[in-house]
């Protein structure tokens, strides 16, 4: 994987408690000239408004700072969540890492 890529792993849930740690994660990454963060939800067991809120606010700095995120691996609740806010229209979500690696690979995102 590229040196502009980074994975952030979330586990358990993905709450108020969770997501401040999140935040600075992504605010790390930004700081470093990563240029593609990838959120796998693998290990995600629930994700609530505060968790949602923690993503759209990482989203907008990525954006903000001309950087892509991409998510992966959601599991059911988290989609439906995703679902009714209509934020699965807004993120980039991919099935697991190696789908996210064949579109990295095919398009050359990272220039």
């Amino acid at each position: 994987m590229s040196s502009h890529i980074k994975v952030v792993k979330p586990n358990g849930i993905l709450d108020a408690t969770k997501s401040q740690e999140f935040r600075d994660k992504i605010n790390e990454f930004i700081e470093s000239g990563i240029k593609i963060v990838l959120v796998d939800f693998e290990d995600v067991t629930f994700m609530d408004s505060s968790g949602l809120g923690a993503l759209v606010l990482a989203f907008k700095a990525l954006r903000a700072a001309d950087r892509k995120l991409f998510i992966c691996s959601v599991n059911e609740q988290v989609r439906i969540l995703l679902e009714l806010t209509g934020m699965d229209k807004v993120f980039e979500i991919v099935s697991n890492q190696d789908e996210f690696d064949k579109i990295i690979m095919s398009t050359n995102v990272t220039n």
